[in-house]
């Protein structure tokens, strides 16, 4: 009969996840939930609570502009409202760029939509890559790091 010592552990408790995930466009062509569960769990350690957003061009474009001053719709906007012991935030993809992008790199959408939540998460806990070409190389590396975890090709490649 095993001991206490002998019986295998049982799996790493993950940290808590809450993911909200809305569809205002492109359910048909977006992520399922559970594959953006395993994007976001894979890119934070901590427990978090994400909405995760697909939206259109005028959408991504109004929250570019409004937030960002910049007047185009842009992939991934990250909007971080707690980061420490518990990561509390917003990710919106604009669907329609996304596509786009991915169609012009060769890349497929899941592959791609894979590195935007990566690339988001990160920026919700803090990393940037506007800041300077050293912060710009490490935040590449991690995202390299955790796709290549995720069994999805080096997206800067």
């Amino acid at each position: 009969m095993p001991t206490r010592d002998t019986v295998p552990s049982a799996r790493p408790r993950l940290p808590e996840l809450r993911l909200a995930v809305q569809y205002p466009v492109g359910k048909d062509q977006a992520p399922t939930r559970p594959q953006l569960r395993r994007w976001v769990r894979a890119s934070c350690t901590t427990p978090a609570e994400v909405t995760v957003r697909f939206v259109g061009s005028e959408e991504g474009r109004s929250l570019n502009r409004n937030y960002r001053k910049k007047d185009c719709a842009t992939n991934v906007l990250s909007f971080p409202y707690e980061s420490g012991a518990r990561l509390n935030g917003d990710l919106v993809l604009c669907l329609p760029v996304v596509a786009s992008e991915a169609g012009e790199q060769g890349k497929s959408l899941e592959a791609h939509c894979a590195h935007l939540i990566v690339h988001g998460m990160l920026h919700l806990q803090g990393y940037d890559h506007e800041t300077g070409k050293a912060d710009a190389e490490r935040m590449e590396a991690v995202e390299r790091e955790i796709m290549d975890a995720l069994g999805y090709p080096d997206p800067y490649a």
